[in-house]
């Protein structure tokens, strides 16, 4: 065999990519204000439109409450089943401690896990592949205008959910707090629309939110209550939904998804209240809880400097690796059963370095009488001692972070956080794109939680410090390392920690970690959505782009339709493979713009076939109305299951009443910012491109501006011939 060169390595995933790119559809965030809309509207009175608001209210309390309930399932399956393992390697470390042999508790450990992810693995791999990963980058494609296929469907959540509990009670370096965001957007997006399209179930309820516009409204109210289920942070849910999702907003949609999360949150809370047995103790805002902190922090501001730039560095570090790991995977591991294979692996491994590392401590601790470990091994330990290094690795993540926040000084030595920090790392960065359900955020607390508070011990050799709080800033440094979140991630700190003294320190790391960690690369969720190579467009056209107008970015020779247009032409239009586009300009004679039609709505017109024999005929078409078209929403047909006869090709279709007369155009001299920034606030999927007279010339679609961005030497295009 020929060796592959680096070089053709990267041509072979540069083709890939490419291809990818131009396969993602956009949604429809701009209504189509045709007549069928119009009359619907003017027909509607002032207390219809009342009584839609109220449905609106209704269908983000829904989604709060329904978040909530399933954030206490998966915090309940996790705690039980995660300590039935625990507590089953704990008495056969016990027993073979004394006895000798060792090795049939590090198979069991090590088998135990394997068999919980194993089955998490292959809901995942083989089920619904979709549903691996945390879903963050997903929702905020979705949120951005991006089509994923099958992100909101009723079998990813079931499998999100499966899968999330059994990667973290298999003990891989995960959390289960990112996947609530994916599962908060998917219960949005099934409640919103009054129907499960899985379960070919209609309720007939909520039919005029069957639109991309709304759906995007209460898929952000989801992604939000997520976050607050997750953290207990209702105002961090609705700034994460701000800040990382959601492209456009008003005061109105701000308030319904601030009372999606208070619901989420208050949910969790009181369902987790009885079942603990203490009905009405709402001490359980979200599934990870960082216990209150003194508000003792002025001394420590300067001592936490330090910290701020290892957080970018490590940050930085991870995202580097994982970067060239998921290259690794896409090109070698890309079939299901190899992708199970790899999760079972990692499970494995992370047993046996947990084991090693625990049987190699010498790090003991007293066993107080307030102690709170829930699971105190002793294993070569003293009588009335406990190994130190078990209490990180006998825990869920979100236990472990607790204990190295709360727990009093002397708990760890330097050197169990050090070892304990280095290996976390590894196995956290290998684990993050395995093809099972998980989240990111609790590995990355708990990095830097341990490297923080291994930092305050050091620095309580010169000063007094309290490394718990060294702890806290710590996780925030790692975390704005990875994630590059700043102002929702400092209010979802905030609210987690309950005290907002802590509020200036937290941000002043994150913004320090994102300007270190962005020098060397992106944030890990923007590397993982180029890497799924979607369009995705960012706030902002990139900064040395005001010399291209749109003649040099739009897509040209546009097809066009006539007003009036033969059903034959329209047919072959949708069934030809190299019409990329999804809507197609309307346009008189001289191909002077007259409005706008999409690919989706001339489906729905020749699935109803309405169409005429002549176009001089006086019979009416068929009349269709709204209701036809949402019925036919989100999944639409494909053009080759509808039949259209030979006779039936030489009749005529009147597109007047169903194209959207009023699109938006601009003109060819347009500048790339401006049209970037007209097509990014407006949530547009098209623009129409005209010349002096009005004649249409070309069409920007998001893809044509997602192909420019800012490389190393300037403005870069993507430049492939398309295969």
């Amino acid at each position: 065999e020929e060796e592959i060169t680096p070089e053709e390595v990267k041509s072979i995933l540069h083709q890939f990519f490419f291809y990818i790119f131009f396969s993602k559809d956009s949604l429809d965030y701009d209504n189509s204000e045709n007549q069928l809309f119009l009359e619907e509207e003017r027909r509607m009175s002032h207390m219809g439109f009342r009584c839609l608001e109220i449905r609106r209210w209704v269908i983000c309390g829904l989604i709060g409450f329904l978040t909530g309930l399933i954030a206490c399932m998966i915090d309940i399956a996790v705690e039980k089943l995660a300590g039935y393992k625990y507590f089953a390697v704990k008495l056969n470390i016990e027993k073979y401690t004394e006895l000798g042999g060792l090795s049939i508790s590090l198979i069991l450990w090590a088998v135990l896990n394997s068999a919980f992810v194993m089955f998490g693995a292959i809901a995942v791999a083989f089920v619904e592949p979709i549903a691996a990963g945390s879903g963050i980058p997903q929702i905020k494609c979705f949120l951005n205008g991006v089509k994923i296929p099958r992100v909101v469907r009723l079998k990813t959540l079931v499998i999100k959910v499966f899968g999330v509990i059994c990667s973290v009670a298999g003990g891989l370096a995960v959390g289960k707090e990112g996947p609530m965001i994916h599962s908060g957007a998917v219960v949005a997006a099934g409640v919103s629309q009054g129907r499960s399209t899985s379960l070919k179930k209609d309720f007939k309820i909520f039919e005029y939110f069957r639109r991309d516009t709304e759906k995007r409204d209460f898929v952000s109210a989801g992604a939000a209550a997520g976050v607050s289920a997750a953290f207990g942070a209702p105002v961090g849910g609705v700034l994460f939904s701000l800040e990382e999702g959601a492209s456009f907003w008003n005061q109105m949609l701000t308030w319904r998804i601030f009372f999606a999360s208070m619901v989420s949150t208050f949910t969790l809370n009181f369902f987790l209240s009885i079942y603990h047995g203490k009905p009405g103790e709402l001490s359980s805002p979200g599934l990870i809880n960082f216990g209150r902190f003194d508000s003792d922090v002025t001394l420590n501001y300067l001592s936490f400097f330090p910290l701020h730039f290892p957080g970018g560095v490590l940050g930085a570090l991870f995202n580097i690796i994982n970067y060239w790991l998921t290259i690794f995977r896409i090109r070698y591991i890309h079939r299901p059963c190899l992708q199970v294979m790899e999760a079972m692996l990692v499970a494995a491994v992370t047993a046996t370095v947990s084991f090693a590392m625990i049987y190699f401590s010498n790090d003991c601790q007293p066993l107080g009488q307030d102690n709170t470990e829930e699971y105190p091994l002793q294993l070569f330990c003293a009588d009335g001692e406990y190994n130190s290094m078990a209490t990180a690795f006998f825990n869920t993540p979100e236990r472990s972070v607790r204990s190295l926040f709360h727990n009093p000084p002397g708990t760890y030595n330097p050197v169990t956080l050090g070892v304990f920090t280095l290996a976390y790392f590894f196995l956290a960065v290998w684990t993050y794109g395995l093809t099972v359900s998980a989240g990111v955020f609790i590995p990355s607390l708990l990095i830097g939680a341990a490297w923080g508070r291994l930092f305050g011990i050091l620095l309580s050799f010169i000063i007094w410090a309290d490394p718990g709080k060294y702890a806290l800033i710590g996780a925030a440094a790692q975390l704005g390392g990875i994630v590059r979140m700043t102002l929702s991630l400092t209010v979802i700190l905030v609210e987690a920690t309950g005290n907002v003294t802590y509020g200036f320190p937290i941000m002043l790391v994150l913004m320090t970690a994102k300007i270190v960690g962005d020098y060397f690369i992106e944030g890990l969720y923007d590397i993982h959505i180029k890497l799924q190579s979607v369009p995705f467009l960012h706030w902002d056209a990139p900064p040395t782009s005001h010399w291209l107008t749109a003649r040099e970015v739009m897509s040209s020779p546009v097809t066009c339709l006539n007003r009036v247009e033969k059903v034959g032409r329209i047919v072959d239009v949708l069934s030809n493979t190299s019409t990329i586009h999804n809507g197609f300009p309307v346009v008189a004679h001289t191909r002077i713009i007259c409005g706008l039609i999409l690919r989706s709505q001339l489906i729905v017109l020749l699935k109803h076939k309405v169409f005429v024999e002549r176009a001089s005929s006086r019979l009416s078409q068929r009349k269709l109305q709204l209701k036809d078209f949402r019925d036919a929403y989100p999944r639409f047909p494909p053009i080759q299951s509808i039949h259209v006869s030979q006779d039936e090709r030489e009749c005529m279709m009147d597109l007047t009443e169903f194209m959207n007369p009023t699109p938006y155009t601009v003109p060819q001299e347009t500048s790339l910012p401006r049209v970037f920034k007209l097509f990014r606030a407006l949530g547009l999927r098209h623009l129409v491109v005209v010349d002096n007279e009005n004649r249409v010339v070309g069409l920007v679609t998001r893809k044509d501006l997602a192909r420019y961005h800012v490389g190393k030497d300037g403005l870069e295009e993507l430049h492939l011939a398309q295969t």
